[in-house]
């Protein structure tokens, strides 16, 4: 069962000083990625520009001391600014941080109630579709500030369809100095990492541009201009109580939900692919409840919405960062920068800030994903996958959540219908099967799977509990009662390739039929594995994994 016992309690027992240093480095070099990108996020959240900082400082801390994952670095994502940014238009900060404390209650709620594995049920073709939505929402929204676009009639758009015909409307108030400092910008984003690993692009574009606009005084709208009441100093606890009411509670409680299941799965996910980069194990009821607390305290400390983000994780592990010290030093990392530092904000041009986040919009979308899923899927989850996206970038993300699950829902229950059969029931005796793996000697370095029945997105997760022993060569994946696979196992089954190719294991498949074939072919995945990795029965499979560890030893 997944303990309820926080990482770093259980890292700290062996920990060594040499861990400690590389802790160290990794958790610095994480809040200089971490620094520009918090500005930037909370800017397009609709907030000061220290409300994102405040986040990944407060976040960032009690995520890495209460988590359940050695490396999970938090703070605020795009996923959360198109929200946050509809929220305080039409509520206020008040609204706000109702919201978000109500979301962390609820994020605990379900980390207690063992709600971590029930998130996995989510379908891949809905995560994927409204993460490429809430990316083109997050692009649209930042043309103004890039092209220095002004809102001359008092303009306060929210919805994406808003945005567009005010652009449109005040196109003619385009800023030429704007758009140039904002393409060197993206072009120091896109150049800079292809010779240098080490400083991040975001934090070398802020520098070169806050110091072209300062020494050759360029007309262009600086963070200093937009917010001029921007703070500096340790977060300042500031949980307004008159704020909460019943009224409020009442009108925030589906952003509440919103807000609570996208940080769970955003978490969740970030958490999984940490697993697969450090070959450790997630414990994913308490990181939604460390998710939970680390969003209460965030907006008692005037902070936005938070969770676990992919790429400054990856950073973090790439850096050397093995255990939740270097989540913690980058937080305590950035409480010097608000100390010290602040004043300097001041200078960073808007357009800069568009340009980062333009970067963020296009990592965040999965555009290669998003067209091999088109590609390769059944029309059923291509339709799930374009509903979702439609409707994250035309009304928002609660409707497409909603929408896109009953639509899996329903085409899932059509698509068992069409492949399930009724036929008369016998007492299961698999010494009376001619092809049970017990009448067969299973080769050296090799072990066997069967999977039995389809193959969807709520049972997808268990082609990733596969084990291997140290000295396995060859994994046999029998799938003769496998009669239908969707995009969410396929995609499961990818990342399984992925970690057995890490491991030096290579995959046979046995007796796979008409529709699972049909998919994997057109996702190429037969040519990964190899033709000859395909055999018709199991027979015929345990041989080739002869053939292979024979291959594999120089024997034969």
């Amino acid at each position: 069962m997944d303990k309820l016992k926080p990482k770093l309690f259980s890292v700290m027992k062996n920990y060594s000083a040499a861990q400690f240093a590389k802790d160290v480095v990794a958790g610095v070099i994480v809040a200089i990625i971490a620094l520009p990108l918090s500005i930037a996020l909370a800017i397009a959240s609709g907030v000061g520009p220290e409300a994102g900082i405040y986040t990944a400082i407060i976040a960032g801390f009690l995520v890495s001391f209460f988590g359940g994952s050695r490396v999970q670095i938090a703070g605020p994502t795009a996923a959360f600014a198109t929200i946050v940014a509809g929220i305080v238009a039409t509520d206020g900060t008040e609204g706000l941080m109702v919201a978000t404390i109500m979301a962390g209650i609820f994020l605990i709620i379900m980390g207690f109630l063992r709600f971590g594995n029930l998130l996995k049920f989510i379908p891949y073709t809905i995560t994927t579709g409204f993460t490429a939505g809430i990316a083109v929402t997050l692009f649209i929204g930042q043309i103004k500030d890039f092209t220095g676009i002004v809102y001359q009639n008092g303009e306060k758009p929210i919805d994406t369809g808003e945005k567009i015909a005010a652009l449109l409307s005040n196109i003619s108030t385009v800023n030429i100095q704007a758009i140039l400092v904002g393409v060197l910008a993206l072009a120091i984003l896109i150049i800079w990492p292809m010779f240098f690993k080490k400083i991040p692009g975001s934090l070398i574009a802020v520098i070169v541009t806050a110091t072209i606009v300062e020494v050759f005084k360029l007309d262009i709208n600086t963070i200093g201009k937009a917010f001029t009441d921007i703070k500096a100093g340790f977060p300042p606890f500031s949980l307004d109580f008159s704020a909460i009411s019943f009224q409020m509670i009442h009108s925030q409680l589906i952003n509440a939900v919103t807000i609570a299941l996208l940080a769970g799965i955003e978490s969740l996910l970030s958490a999984v692919v940490a697993d697969s980069m450090i070959g450790s194990k997630h414990r994913s009821n308490m990181e939604l409840i460390a998710q939970g607390i680390a969003n209460i305290g965030s907006a008692c400390f005037g902070g936005i919405p938070a969770t676990g983000a992919i790429a400054r994780t990856a950073a973090n592990i790439k850096n050397g960062g093995r255990t939740p010290i270097a989540g913690m030093v980058h937080s305590i990392s950035l409480v010097i920068v608000v100390l010290f530092m602040m004043p300097l904000a001041k200078l960073i041009p808007m357009p800069c800030i568009a340009a980062i986040l333009f970067q963020v919009a296009y990592n965040m979308s999965g555009w290669r994903g998003f067209v091999k899923l088109c590609k390769y899927s059944p029309k059923s989850d291509i339709l799930v996958l374009i509903t979702t996206f439609v409707l994250t970038v035309v009304f928002d993300l609660v409707i497409a959540i909603e929408v896109g699950i009953v639509l899996a829902a329903l085409l899932f229950m059509k698509r068992m219908s069409d492949v399930t059969q009724v036929e008369g029931w016998k007492e299961p005796d698999e010494e009376n099967d001619p092809d049970s793996i017990l009448l067969r000697t299973v080769p050296d370095k090799t072990v066997v799977y069967e999977f039995s029945g389809p193959m969807f997105f709520a049972a997808a997760g268990k082609i990733l509990s596969i084990s291997f022993k140290k000295d396995t060569k060859v994994l046999i994946i029998r799938m003769r009662s496998v009669n239908a696979i969707d995009a969410t196992a396929m995609h499961n089954l990818e990342q399984l390739y992925e970690d057995c190719q890490n491991r030096g294991i290579r995959i046979v498949l046995s007796h796979v039929n008409e529709q699972p074939l049909n998919v994997i072919q057109k996702a190429g995945f037969d040519k990964k594995i190899g033709q000859e990795n395909f055999c018709p029965h199991i027979d015929d499979a345990l041989k080739r994994a002869v053939e292979i560890t024979e291959e594999e030893t120089g024997e034969g």
